[in-house]
């Protein structure tokens, strides 16, 4: 990692790379929130708000960032999140990432609007392969979801439920892209710009949302996005997520949690965990910064179930500061687009490489041994 350490030391670093490299509508795709963009902003300011106090004289530190979720081992509390239309940020980025998590010991959490299907990416995965899903209004259609992606060996699902309708994302729209649109004169204008990102388009062929592709029976991009909005995008109720843990035999994670008394709802209905995140801020402008909602949830659930966290990592610190606040777990979506996009299979590594080598230097700055010592009493201060 010599290297790309001096090239790429930061995750900003790849982010000004994966910009120069992919067309103009996949960034704004990738890097925007939605309205005037405050909550991705005030998701930064909030993580920097809090303060951790160091103790010293510990003698030598050899941070384990090791830990167990749902019984099986990680080697580091960061993982993959899902993020949808992946392929546009760049072509065969599934496999890379898979191929990444499952070197890394961490999970990769696909996408029900990724551009590889679960058959394609879970054995890229191995162990280390979760599935994302977006609610479809089918009850047939959703076992058959579920089937697909329990065979090809993923065991973890995270059912998303704070998108209870699309928001409206105006920079990606100002760029030419929307959910209802298909290929603009503008987009091609932009992947002119880009030779690269077309050239590898033109070997892994036209992204879609691959999975959804089965049932819409096409696989033009603009059929099947229509097809997801009328058979997947909608609100899931209470009566859904116990539906659906009834079918579901692995573990169940409610994704988009941030009030403490919904927390309570997950776990009455069955979920074996929360996770807690404002979608990084792509969906309500409105809402409050996520880890500033981290530790009533927290203190609501009690250590009965684990609770996941995104929204705004950038450093391994980041990641000491949410499992110092409770968060049992971590999860990152730029941040790993960013390297792929930025140096493909190379950059999806650095970008772990970076997140983990943070996050150990961290704890050691920190005086923390293991992921547990972050939590030390007296350790937190928040800045105004």
């Amino acid at each position: 990692m010599k290297n790309l350490d001096d090239k790429f030391p930061s995750i900003s670093d790849l982010a000004a790379a994966a910009k120069r490299r992919i067309p103009h509508f996949a960034w704004e795709y990738l890097d925007s929130g939605t309205t005037a963009d405050a909550a991705m902003t005030a998701n930064r300011a909030a993580l920097d708000r809090i303060r951790l106090v160091p103790r010293v004289l510990k003698g030598e530190l050899e941070p384990d960032l090791g830990t167990t979720l749902f019984g099986q081992r990680y080697d580091a509390p960061i993982g993959m999140a899902p993020v949808g239309m992946t392929g546009v940020m760049w072509p065969g980025a599934e496999l890379m990432l898979a191929d990444t998590a499952r070197r890394g010991g961490v999970p990769y959490c696909l996408s029900t609007v990724a551009a590889k299907t679960p058959e394609q990416v879970g054995p890229v995965a191995g162990d280390m392969g979760w599935f994302q899903l977006y609610p479809p209004r089918s009850h047939d259609l959703m076992r058959d979801v579920l089937s697909r992606a329990w065979n090809s060996g993923m065991k973890v699902l995270v059912l998303t439920v704070d998108i209870p309708r699309p928001s409206r994302r105006e920079r990606q729209r100002r760029a030419g892209l929307s959910i209802q649109a298909g290929v603009s004169r503008q987009m091609l204008s932009h992947v002119a710009r880009r030779p690269a990102w077309a050239l590898a388009t033109l070997r892994h062929g036209n992204a879609t949302l691959a999975t959804i592709a089965k049932y819409a029976g096409t696989q033009d991009l603009a059929g099947v996005r229509k097809y997801f909005v009328n058979e997947f995008s909608h609100n899931p109720s209470l009566a859904y997520l116990e539906a659906l843990r009834a079918e579901w035999k692995g573990a169940l994670v409610v994704k988009g949690v941030l009030h403490p008394e919904d927390a309570l709802i997950a776990e009455r209905a069955g979920a074996d965990a929360v996770w807690l995140s404002n979608h990084g801020g792509r969906q309500f402008d409105a809402a409050p910064a996520a880890i500033t909602a981290l530790p009533p949830v927290v203190q609501a659930l009690g250590g009965r179930l684990p609770v996941l966290f995104d929204s705004g990592i950038r450093y391994g610190g980041d990641i000491a500061r949410a499992i110092a606040l409770g968060a049992d777990f971590c999860f990152a979506g730029r941040p790993f687009l960013y390297g792929v996009a930025a140096a493909g299979q190379a950059g999806a590594d650095q970008a772990l490489h970076i997140l983990t080598d943070d996050l150990r230097s961290s704890m050691a700055q920190f005086g923390a041994q293991t992921l547990a010592d972050l939590r030390r009493p007296g350790a937190i201060l928040m800045e105004a």
